[in-house]
C-alpha cells in the first residue's frame, strides 16, 4: 500500500511553511501528487434596506481581500512545494474546514496543522482539525508547529478495540511498512492486551514487525501515558482512532483524542 495523493491545508500562519515542506517531503518519498488547499470566508454585511448599495461595495471589498489572501497562500505553497513536480492547487471562498473536507475526497491523506492553546493563530484560512477529521472520511495527519520533516521510523499505535482504531491502523500501513520500529500500545486493563497483540499479528501478516505494550492508566487519561511512552521511545509518529460526536454542528472530542490532537509534540495520524 502507498499514498498516491496527499493534500495539505495552507494558511498564512507561522507554521504553514514548515507543514508544506513536510508534505512535500512525504510526496517525494511516496511518489505522490501533492495538492495545496485553501479557502477564505467572506463576511456578509447585514445592512438596513436603505444601505444596500453600500453593503454591495463592502462585500466586494471583503471578497477582494479574501482573494488576495488566497493568492498569498498559493504563492507560499508554490514556493515551499516547488520541488514536487506533480502538484496542484485548489482554492475557494467559504469555510476553510468545509472546503478542505469536501476536497479530501481526492486524497489518500490530509495534512493539517495542530491547534493547541500554545500554537499561533493561523488566521482566517486556518482549518479545524476536528471538523476535517469527522467530515472528510480520510485519514488526517496532524502536524505540530516547527516540524518540516517526518521520517516515521519509530511509530506508536494507540490501540483501543474500536472500528476507528482498526481503520487508523489500516490507513497508516504505508508509514508502518517503512518503519524501523512499531509498537502497539494499549492503556488500562489486561483485557486490552489481547487486542494489542492481535493488531501486532495483523501487522505481521502485512510484513510489519510490531510489538504489543500495555501501559498502566485509565482510558479517560490515556493521553499522558501515551505521550510519555512516545517520548521515551523517541517516536516520531502516533497512529490513533479519533472519537467524537457532533454537538450543535461543532465537533466535541473526549479523553485522549482531544488532548493528543491539541498537545502532541510529534505528528499524529488519526482516522474516524
Amino acid at each position: 500500500m502507498t499514498f498516491a495523493t496527499l493534500m495539505v491545508s495552507v494558511d498564512l500562519g507561522a507554521a504553514a511553511a514548515d507543514r508544506i515542506q513536510l508534505a512535500a517531503g512525504l510526496a517525494a518519498r511516496f511518489g505522490a501528487r501533492l495538492t495545496g488547499v485553501a479557502a477564505c470566508p467572506v463576511p456578509i454585511p447585514m445592512p438596513a434596506s436603505e444601505a444596500l448599495l453600500l453593503a454591495d461595495d463592502l462585500y466586494e471589498s471583503e471578497e477582494e481581500r479574501a482573494r488576495e489572501r488566497l493568492d498569498g497562500a498559493k504563492a507560499l505553497f508554490e514556493r515551499e512545494a516547488g520541488a514536487v513536480a506533480a502538484r496542484s492547487w485548489h482554492a475557494g471562498l467559504g469555510s476553510p474546514s468545509a472546503f478542505l473536507a469536501e476536497r479530501a475526497r481526492g486524497a489518500d491523506l490530509v495534512l493539517v496543522g495542530r491547534q493547541g492553546p500554545a500554537d499561533g493563530d493561523p488566521g482566517p484560512l486556518g482549518v479545524s482539525a476536528g471538523t476535517v477529521l469527522m467530515e472528510a472520511g480520510r485519514p488526517v495527519l496532524v502536524v505540530p508547529p516547527g516540524l518540516e520533516r517526518l521520517d516515521a521510523r519509530r511509530v506508536v499505535v494507540a490501540w483501543k478495540d474500536t472500528r476507528e482504531a482498526r481503520r487508523a491502523v489500516r490507513d497508516a500501513l504505508p508509514f508502518l511498512a517503512g518503519a524501523e520500529r512499531v509498537q502497539v500500545v494499549a492503556v488500562g486493563s489486561e483485557t486490552r492486551r489481547d487486542g494489542a497483540e492481535g493488531t501486532a499479528a495483523y501487522l505481521a501478516a502485512h510484513g510489519v514487525a510490531a510489538t504489543a505494550q500495555l501501559l498502566p492508566g485509565q482510558q479517560l487519561g490515556a493521553a499522558d501515558p501515551l505521550l510519555r511512552f512516545a517520548a521515551r521511545e523517541e517516536a516520531d509518529l502516533i497512529v490513533m482512532g479519533a472519537y467524537g460526536h457532533s454537538r450543535l454542528r461543532e465537533w466535541a472530542f473526549g479523553g485522549a483524542t482531544r488532548d493528543i490532537l491539541r498537545t502532541t509534540p510529534i505528528c499524529c495520524l488519526a482516522s474516524h
